[in-house]
């Protein structure tokens, strides 16, 4: 399978916080077909352990993320309309005007759209549009009321979440989809457990996938704690802002190197290992000082602190229907990923680990 249909099939999964079991299904199948048997925490992620035959071998720990952002239906009107409390972070301004699926209790898909104002009804009113809140967007199935909703078995607490396809740039190179926020990660795993499958190495990996990232790293905590591991990799998307007159994430210039962020910061050990480790494989990377969190945030406060950093990309306009990314990007994380796993052994961990 070609790349752009890899990201296509995942990017394409509607998977949200809590309801990640068809991007998991697809993962597992994917694991078992090269050979690996997962294993599951108490709160859904999945995780394969490849042991290294060195006794006492250090745990290094490379997690992406499930969960794209979605919504929960928190209301039904008496005219048959919903209204939501949002799964993840959302701009109020790129919901309106959108496509969803809402899915009940019982797996029926149903076809949803975000209200939009029409000019028309704004003329002669003097009403300025004003910014809505997510609680007030206007969720539509086309129902006539609330009870016909309810023979369709919609009820509170049914998730929504965005449909779109994923299409290829006009220029080749770069993908526009949804979801990459962090269907990136999920393939960057699958591809580096592809490419283990055959290699022995002096560290026991655990490589797998977090749930609930989007509403509070809670799957990284569940995950770090049962799997104990001596270092942890996040693999996961983030904002570029490189359309927005900033040059802090640009589309095309490589993998991230996350110093900070709100939730973490980089320890020096850590810092030292991957800008050698680049310099070495050649990666082209770009450092990058993040607004948001990852995984790391939650993992590297676990079990008595544990190193930890992020192996990302960044995307133009996530947390939306519509994200564009870099083809190039992704192989440069895939590269720099590989580097980095292939060069740890019990001394580099050491080294990694004295702050």
């Amino acid at each position: 399978m070609e790349l752009f249909d890899k990201v296509k099939a995942l990017t394409e999964i509607q998977a949200t916080s809590g309801f990640e079991g068809p991007v998991r299904d697809y993962l597992k199948a994917r694991m078992v077909e090269l050979g690996y048997q997962p294993e599951f925490d108490g709160l859904g992620g999945i995780f394969v352990t490849k042991a290294s035959k060195v006794e006492n071998a250090p745990r290094i720990m490379i997690a992406a993320h499930m969960d794209e952002v979605g919504f929960m239906v928190s209301s039904i009107k008496a005219d048959g309309t919903f209204r939501v409390v949002p799964l993840g972070g959302w701009n109020p301004l790129v919901v309106s005007g959108q496509r969803f699926t809402l899915f009940t209790r019982t797996g029926k898909k149903i076809p949803v759209v975000t209200g939009g104002l029409p000019p028309h009804l704004l003329r002669g009113t003097g009403v300025t549009p004003q910014i809505p809140a997510i609680s007030d967007i206007i969720f539509d199935g086309a129902f006539e009321n609330a009870a016909e909703a309810a023979e369709f078995g919609i009820a509170q607490g049914d998730l929504i979440i965005p449909e779109t396809e994923t299409i290829l740039s006009a220029n080749g190179k770069n993908i526009i989809s949804k979801a990459w926020d962090n269907r990136y990660g999920c393939l960057m795993i699958l591809e580096l457990l592809e490419f283990l499958a055959d290699k022995e190495l002096p560290v026991t990996l655990i490589i797998g996938a977090n749930v609930q990232e989007e509403v509070g790293l809670r799957g990284a905590k569940v995950s770090t704690t049962k799997f104990n591991p001596d270092l942890f990799f996040a693999v996961d998307c983030s904002p570029a802002s490189d359309t927005f007159g900033d040059d802090n994430g640009r589309l095309g210039e490589g993998t991230t190197l996350r110093f900070f962020d709100p939730g973490h910061i980089m320890l020096p050990g850590m810092k030292n290992f991957l800008l050698d480790t680049a310099d070495h494989a050649k990666v082209k990377t770009q450092v990058y000082m993040a607004k948001g969190g990852t995984d790391a945030g939650a993992a590297h406060l676990a079990n008595g602190g544990v190193p930890s950093t992020t192996i990302g990309v960044v995307a133009r306009y996530i947390h939306s229907h519509q994200t564009i990314f870099n083809l190039d990007d992704f192989l440069q994380a895939q590269t720099f990923l590989r580097a980095i796993i292939t060069s740890l052994n019990t001394e580099k961990v050491a080294e990694i680990k004295n702050y």
